[in-house]
């Protein structure tokens, strides 16, 4: 039975695989973004783009309202703009909570609704092993800790009602956001890891897809590392 997904960010990156997948599974893929360009190659009638600004954190109950019943949620927008503690700009502080924290919270506010009343539902947070381990874009790995003891609260609050929630979190990705990151940490960061290279899209959309549908209704709650040793434990 085709499932109707809701994933943020499923415009490029891992997002992009994410969509990728669901839609070669034969479900509906909602894509909240603000940029389609990269779907265009998808061509595909399963995809519905939702052009929207996840920053406007008060709108996003109506967004969703609109949308009607959500069976996956991959919370998997996300910003990273790497710069110094003591020199962050107000407005990329603003940025970076509402699009890393306040909006993935409205969002499974608001989608759980419908889970609840329909006896179950999965969700599915793309975190970073910034919110285990810290980062130096200090605001990016507050973001992404609290996204991952949100994940945790949210499997305590909802999954009495059948609503599995987990989150992964991968180390630095092949994807755009690599470009922000210096050549020197990026040598180090390939150090740390067994296979001396950064994670593929694909390797992390592959782990979002399975807590989304095969894994056990028992694993609620968890945080799935996939850092090839970056962070063993």
């Amino acid at each position: 039975m085709a499932r109707t997904v809701l994933v943020t960010g499923g415009n490029k990156g891992i997002g992009l695989e994410v969509t990728r997948h669901f839609v070669a599974l034969g479900d509906t893929v909602i894509v909240v973004a603000r940029d389609f360009a990269a779907l265009d190659e998808l061509n595909s009638e399963q995809i519905v783009k939702k052009s929207f600004d996840l920053t406007q954190v008060d709108q996003i109950p109506a967004m969703i309202a609109s949308l009607g019943h959500i069976d996956i949620l991959i919370n998997n927008a996300g910003v990273m703009h790497a710069l110094p503690y003591d020199n962050y700009p107000a407005d990329k502080l603003a940025e970076i909570l509402k699009l890393n924290i306040e909006a993935p919270i409205a969002l499974i506010r608001e989608v759980s609704k419908s889970m609840v009343t329909n006896g179950g539902g999965r969700i599915v947070n793309n975190a970073s092993i910034a919110g285990q381990i810290g980062h130096p874009d200090v605001w990016y790995g507050v973001t992404k800790a609290g996204l991952i003891n949100a994940t945790k609260s949210f499997a305590k609050i909802l999954g009495g009602n059948g609503v599995v929630i987990n989150a992964v979190a991968p180390g630095p990705v092949e994807t755009q956001m690599l470009d922000v990151i210096p050549e020197p940490r990026k040598k180090e960061i390939k150090k740390a890891v067994y296979l001396n290279r950064f994670a593929y899209a694909d390797e992390v959309a592959n782990a979002i897809v399975w807590l989304a549908t095969d894994s056990p209704e028992y694993m609620n709650g968890t945080c799935l590392d996939v850092n090839n040793g970056a962070f063993p434990r």
